[in-house]
């Protein structure tokens, strides 16, 4: 049974800020993070807190925009997903990152996800993240979490260095996917999900829109409709 002494240190902590290099279990990040309202994005990654800085608009908030609706736009023509931005995931006991742009399949098609308490539980299919450059946790610690955990397709834009990366999980490994030499990266986990790599990288939203929807229009991308639908009916 815990001392007088003991319970005033616990509820005492909860009044502590959450600070970037803090380690904490995922229980504590989550109490510490619920009595900070004002806070508006910190995650755990491998045990490590990172907060949040102010967002800038063209390192982050333009070009997040731009990801979010190309994922909303391939969502909205193909039922049995759902996007989200900026969404807790609780990957496991040391991770709950809260990526920039995540597609998962729901579990009634077959998807690896859950909601708990609101929160997504287990690896979506696939996550991207703006980044400002190579140097930042997103291609390390970050990318790491992802990858032990079982995330099949992890995307960086690199706004500063004016590069996209594409990663997909081969036997326990993040493999760079090259570009076609038209520029095109394309799903493995979502057919019709293409993104035009230039296109993106000048920010010009649509010729993004339209090389999506040239996908949606394939025959891959009409045969995964069905097949999330006959899951969805089973």
């Amino acid at each position: 049974m815990a001392t007088t002494t003991e319970k005033t240190v616990a509820e005492e902590s909860a009044l502590y800020p959450l600070a970037s290099g803090d380690r904490l279990s995922r229980a504590e990040f989550e109490r510490r993070y619920a009595a900070m309202p004002e806070l508006k994005k910190a995650e755990l990654i491998q045990g490590v807190v990172y907060v949040g800085s102010p967002v800038r608009m063209d390192h982050h908030a333009r070009p997040h925009s731009l990801l979010a609706a190309w994922a909303v736009n391939y969502v909205a023509a193909t039922p049995g997903l759902e996007t989200g931005d900026n969404a807790t995931v609780r990957l496991d006991d040391d991770s709950e990152p809260q990526p920039d742009v995540l597609i998962r399949v729901l579990p009634d098609c077959g998807g690896a996800t859950t909601i708990e308490d609101g929160y997504v539980v287990g690896p979506p299919e696939l996550i991207a993240e703006v980044a400002a450059s190579s140097a930042t946790y997103d291609l390390h610690d970050k990318l790491a979490a992802y990858r032990d955990a079982g995330v099949p397709e992890y995307l960086v834009w690199r706004v500063l260095d004016k590069q996209f990366d594409w990663f997909v999980l081969q036997d326990g490994k993040y493999v760079l996917q090259t570009p076609s030499p038209e520029g095109l990266l394309e799903s493995v986990q979502f057919p019709g999900l293409r993104l035009h790599r230039p296109s993106l990288l000048a920010e010009n939203a649509a010729a993004v829109f339209e090389h999506l929807q040239a996908g949606l229009k394939t025959d891959r991308h009409q045969e995964w409709v069905q097949a999330l639908a006959t899951k969805h009916t089973q």
